[in-house]
């Protein structure tokens, strides 16, 4: 029984961490719906791999949220989709999404990792398809 009181706190903790990853996607989701790297950034971590077609480079936060900036001035969303998320065999949490904007489709993935007590995004591609 005294197993049982001093593993149950830990229970609690288990479906808080994947609600967290779930919140996390949820919000990034509609800030890049709505085209905004201002909210964006929120959840960007403090260096960020940021792919754009191809070309992939690591950022300061502050610097990714001016090229997502760029990117999403000259593609406008026209909508934005999760179409899969899930957790590499490491356990950090990713998502792939279809971005739309006029007649461009980008597929876009996000690599997540936990950084202290919050979830955020290490990774990010916009790949046009």
């Amino acid at each position: 029984m005294r197993l049982f009181i001093l593993f149950l706190p830990l229970l609690w903790c288990i479906p808080m961490s994947s609600m967290a990853q779930g919140d996390i996607i949820n919000e990034v989701k509609e800030s890049i719906k709505a085209g905004s790297s201002k909210e964006l950034s929120k959840y960007l971590n403090s260096s960020v791999d940021v792919t754009m077609n191809g070309d992939m480079a690591t950022y300061s936060k502050t610097q990714a949220e001016f090229i997502l900036r760029d990117f999403f001035k000259e593609n406008p969303p026209s909508s934005f989709t999760i179409v899969h998320q899930g957790a590499s065999k490491g356990g950090l949490p990713y998502a792939i999404g279809q971005y739309l904007s006029g007649n461009n489709t980008f597929r876009v993935w996000m690599r997540i990792k936990n950084e202290g007590s919050k979830y955020l995004i290490h990774e990010i591609s916009f790949i046009r398809e």
